[in-house]
């Protein structure tokens, strides 16, 4: 085995995809070790304090991911140490037991900014629950990181519309989540809406973004390539008014307007006679929605989902309406609640053209 080169023992590695038998073939002798550690590509932490010890093993890493807290002084190592890496996944999933870990010890500013220095081909960041990222580290990231087409800002909560200034003049960025962000406001969303990144991205989650409103809503209508918006728990500021501004994207295929109290059917014929690819709607909780908002989907012929949970004014032969035209309609997710109002025989009839669901 001594005989064998690095480049053939590369080549072997190739072969070899499950990473319990690469630990496997790292501990055949420091030669396979080390080749084995020269080669990967990913790697997931679960124990910060000691990346130390074997992080220099891995310099050519591209995929990076730790969701345990993690300070701003292991971030500063990563970036020195992984300087290919274009994946960075900090996505925090907290326990019981990390909620006794201050927040200031976890990752900020200082950690991001050292990252967007020290790795510039990051193209997906996530950093979701990082409650220490701010304004400051993200618009680093963005002025260096050239190549960034993925950020998860979800629940960093001290991310404001100085951010999506910086976001909005990126030319990159296909995907944004913003959920949770309640410091964003209409300011905010006009930078998305008329700066380059308008023409670039494909999916927008502002979820329980609470302090937008129907003007900064109605701007992302300049958004001509946007697939997907979630818009989830924004509050009672956004209405009709934005939502049927909304409605004339017609790149958008899946929309999500739960729990949108003052939305109602206007918003519904809006997107069935103008968003002809849209695919799936969520209107969870929107109650003032009635069946003459359902029936104007009877004639599309893209939607494949309707969640239609805690909307109280629609009745079965409404759902039936839908059977007449809508034919590409997979299922309809309701309220168990409502399942004794719609008589067997209708759910049967029903049933032979798309799903029923009960929740």
């Amino acid at each position: 085995m001594s005989q064998l080169g690095d480049d053939e023992i590369g080549s072997i590695l190739e072969w070899v995809h499950n990473p319990d038998d690469r630990n496997s073939f790292s501990l055949v002798c420091k030669q396979w070790k080390r080749m084995e550690g020269l080669t990967r590509l990913s790697i997931r932490v679960f124990e910060p304090d000691s990346l130390s010890g074997f992080l220099p093993r891995f310099p050519n890493l591209v995929t990076f991911e730790c969701s345990k807290p993690i300070t701003d002084d292991d971030l500063k190592f990563v970036a020195k140490t992984c300087p290919k890496v274009k994946v960075l996944n900090l996505n925090l999933k907290r326990t019981p037991y990390d909620d006794f870990i201050p927040v200031r010890d976890d990752v900020g500013d200082d950690g991001l900014c050292a990252l967007a220095n020290g790795c510039r081909k990051l193209s997906k960041v996530l950093l979701r629950r990082r409650k220490n990222v701010g304004n400051v580290g993200v618009v680093l990231l963005i002025k260096l990181a050239q190549n960034l087409t993925n950020l998860d800002l979800a629940w960093c909560n001290k991310i404001t519309d100085q951010a999506l200034e910086a976001i909005g003049a990126a030319n990159s960025i296909a995907s944004l989540n913003l959920e949770g962000c309640s410091l964003i406001t209409d300011v905010g969303l006009a930078s998305l809406a008329t700066g380059a990144s308008s023409r670039s991205l494909k999916k927008l989650v502002l979820a329980e973004c609470d302090q937008i409103s129907d003007y900064g809503v109605s701007l992302l209508r300049q958004m001509c390539y946007l697939e997907e918006l979630n818009m989830a728990e924004c509050g009672p500021k956004v209405t009709d008014v934005g939502c049927v501004a909304i409605a004339t994207i017609q790149t958008l295929k899946k929309l999500n307007l739960s729990w949108l109290i003052n939305v109602s059917d206007p918003t519904l014929v809006a997107l069935a006679e103008n968003c002809r690819n849209m695919k799936q709607v969520n209107l969870t909780g929107c109650e003032l929605i009635t069946g003459a908002g359902i029936r104007a989907f009877a004639k599309h012929e893209c939607v494949e989902g309707l969640m239609l949970v805690s909307c109280y004014n629609i009745s079965g032969s409404d759902l039936e309406q839908l059977t007449l035209g809508c034919c590409s309609l997979k299922y309809v997710v309701l309220n168990k609640g409502q399942r004794m109002w719609i008589p067997m025989v209708m759910q049967r009839n029903i049933s032979r053209f798309y799903d029923l669901i009960w929740m």
